[in-house]
């Protein structure tokens, strides 16, 4: 009941340079981990071989989820706002205008929504997104690569690996009270 006077208050401006800043980092440390793992996946009947400079699709993928995720989170005006404020962000740190960077995330997340389809969780849509762009049904065995879909074991992995580049909305609101600004 009186959690909202216990909850730190934050600015949609120091949350949107948190996201851009965190989500960047994140993405350009782990990388090179996310690729061992998957090149280091068990049930692949060949080794992937996959280039850790082939980094931009793994961080849209990131971005997309991340911020398709932000829906429902808070009223429309404030999202909007957010969005926008991270998007600014976004494309200053990718050397990106904005305007081109929304759209190319909302193609992303289009595309995942459909790879996904009839499911609407976007975590899953995100490992599976990871799948595809990066071709890694050429490595499974030829009953998975027939159906051209991930074997179910490779894809929990890559839930698993996914869920460490997910922003904790839920955390996030039960200890902060988002303010405008």
């Amino acid at each position: 009941m009186f959690s909202i006077f216990t909850k730190k208050k934050i600015t949609e401006e120091k949350l949107a340079n948190f996201m851009a800043n965190s989500t960047l980092k994140l993405v350009e440390s782990g990388f090179d981990d996310v690729i061992e793992i998957i090149e280091n996946d068990p049930e692949f009947e060949v080794k992937p071989s996959l280039d850790s400079n082939n980094i931009d699709a793994f961080l849209l993928i990131i971005i997309a989820g991340n911020l398709k995720m932000i829906e429902g989170k808070f009223d429309t005006a404030r999202t909007a706002r957010l969005l926008d404020k991270i998007y600014r962000k976004l494309g200053h740190h990718l050397n990106a205008e904005p305007s081109i960077l929304r759209e190319t995330i909302a193609k992303y997340q289009s595309w995942m929504g459909r790879i996904n389809h009839p499911s609407k969780n976007v975590h899953y849509a995100m490992s599976k997104a990871i799948f595809f762009r990066y071709e890694l049904n050429q490595y499974q065995t030829e009953y998975f690569k027939n159906m051209n879909t991930p074997n179910p074991i490779s894809l929990k992995r890559l839930d698993d690996i996914v869920g460490q580049f997910i922003f904790d909305w839920s955390e996030f609101q039960e200890n902060y009270r988002l303010t405008e600004g």
